[in-house]
């Protein structure tokens, strides 16, 4: 493997005030991540390049400590390139089986993320990124002060530190009972299951509801591309165009049939509301439309509402769920997006035999939701902070997302087009000047300090789009890393045009 993403991390640097030459600190950093596992054999070593300026040395110093653990057989130079840590017995130990972990972290039946997905991963921590793609909210909107109170009332009060129940904590549910309520969803506590997010939903329904080789139909393009718990589990994936009211049903109908036809039972998986990567909104009579069609074709639906609180102009249409009066909508629900990613919170609606499977599987897995949060997410709901909160933070968003639009019609004006989102996070631009690597702009602008989101993790074809998040680069962020996304793409049109 000759893949950035397969190397170690390097987060060491040599300390210059140490009495010990910096190569034989070096050398012994090395020396003990080999020894103790962390590098197994078979392990790439980053470039003497790279690591020479993530070390801060120059590299006849590096030089020096690579050709010791040479001679002690530590590492070795391959034919074609690259230095690897070698398989050899290196501890002088009676002959045995080396553990092949390199190989071994390759052969899992879970997929791993895409390469790009990887690095925005790691590439979100490092300090000073502009983040222009993130989709969470930033640290400032998020609400400090109420969980503050919530921690300190729970202080004062019993509370559980024990696994809870299957379904989760039954106080919770019956708080989300009412939560779904205004939104028009009938849901007993009986029928909603606490999970740990939104992706542990979705791992659920994959490997608990659905056959392998069943067919999950979604967006194209869907958030849903960018990860593979789907994939993983052995189902196929069919994606079905949108239009400015939602899903094309057309399409959806005969994507069904197809998949009845080969004997899968067909899952549309869907946001209708301020859809990832796109920001549109599902129209309700789209809805309707769409309903419709599942009665007709059989279709089942796993309605992810993720974002439908971030309304910023005017409420969003009734979710499908509120609609549904034949059982064929399950509905996940989540903190993440409106409150807190760090809670890992969410909630799964559905037909109780469906909940009390999934619940049970998710028992096999880790045994429940951290009681401490699901107490927090509690009073979060009965005691009215939610509503508070979202009073608040959709003004600041509605100016994000302004002060956002109008710096694209400041720096991209004649390079690009993109949608006035009504809520959500996202804005999907579209760059309109002659073609170029999407692939090569993501890279250019990493190495200028700006994180962007292709589109074609959400649509493997993409090469035009770029999903934007005004949710949390501060205005001032926004127009810096907006800026030197324009540069990079002019930058690479001229070089086309050369």
């Amino acid at each position: 493997m000759k893949r950035s993403d397969s190397w170690p991390s390097m987060d060491w640097k040599p300390d210059p005030s140490q009495p010990l030459p910096l190569y034989q600190q070096i050398e012994l950093y090395i020396r003990q991540k080999i020894t103790s596992g962390e590098w197994a054999p078979g392990t790439l070593l980053p470039s003497q390049r790279t690591l020479a300026q993530s070390m801060g040395i120059n590299r006849s110093t590096l030089v020096s400590a690579l050709d010791n653990l040479t001679a002690a057989g530590m590492i070795e130079g391959r034919h074609g390139g690259g230095t690897y840590v070698c398989s050899l017995d290196w501890n002088a130990l009676p002959v045995r089986e080396i553990p092949n972990w390199e190989e071994a972290s390759e052969e899992g039946s879970y997929y791993p993320n895409l390469p790009e997905v990887q690095q925005i991963n790691r590439s979100e921590f490092q300090p000073g990124i502009i983040r222009l793609g993130t989709g969470e909210l930033a640290p400032e909107l998020m609400p400090h002060d109420e969980f503050n109170e919530i921690l300190l009332t729970l202080s004062r009060r019993s509370h559980s530190l024990n696994y809870l129940e299957p379904q989760g904590s039954l106080e919770l549910r019956v708080a989300l009972s009412t939560y779904l309520q205004t939104q028009g969803i009938q849901a007993s506590p009986a029928s909603i299951l606490i999970v740990s997010g939104s992706i542990q939903a979705l791992h659920l329904v994959s490997v608990g509801l659905l056959p392998r080789g069943a067919t999950v139909l979604l967006e194209k393009p869907s958030y849903l591309y960018s990860i593979h718990a789907f994939q993983s589990a052995g189902l196929k994936m069919g994606g079905i165009p949108l239009d400015d009211e939602g899903i094309q049903l057309t399409e959806l109908s005969q994507a069904s049939n197809r998949a009845f036809k080969q004997g899968n039972f067909p899952l549309l998986y869907t946001i209708p509301s301020f859809h990832n990567p796109t920001g549109n909104l599902m129209s309700t009579q789209r809805r309707e439309e769409l309903l419709a069609t599942a009665y007709t074709t059989g279709c089942s639906i796993l309605e992810d509402a993720a974002y439908t609180d971030l309304w910023l102009d005017e409420p969003a249409p009734k979710p499908l769920k509120a609609l549904d009066l034949e059982g064929r909508v399950l509905h996940m629900g989540t903190l993440s997006k409106a409150v807190s990613p760090g809670l890992r919170l969410g909630w799964l609606v559905g037909p109780e035999p469906v909940i009390r499977r999934l619940a049970d599987i998710k028992m096999q897995t880790d045994y429940g939701t951290s009681s401490l949060a699901q107490e927090a997410a509690a009073v979060w709901f009965a005691d009215g902070y939610h509503e508070r909160h979202m009073d608040r933070l959709r003004p600041e968003l509605r100016s994000r997302r302004d002060c956002m639009l109008e710096l694209l019609q400041r720096y991209f004006g004649e390079l690009a087009q993109w949608n006035i989102p009504r809520g959500g996070f996202y804005i999907w631009l579209q760059l309109t000047c002659a073609p170029l690597s999407i692939r090569r702009l993501f890279q250019m602008c990493l190495d200028r300090g700006v994180l962007i989101h292709p589109g074609y993790l959400y649509n493997r074809l993409d090469q035009e789009h770029i999903r934007l998040s005004y949710a949390y680069c501060t205005p001032e962020q926004m127009e810096q890393g907006l800026v030197i996304l324009a540069e990079t793409v002019r930058e690479l049109l001229s070089s086309v045009e050369k």
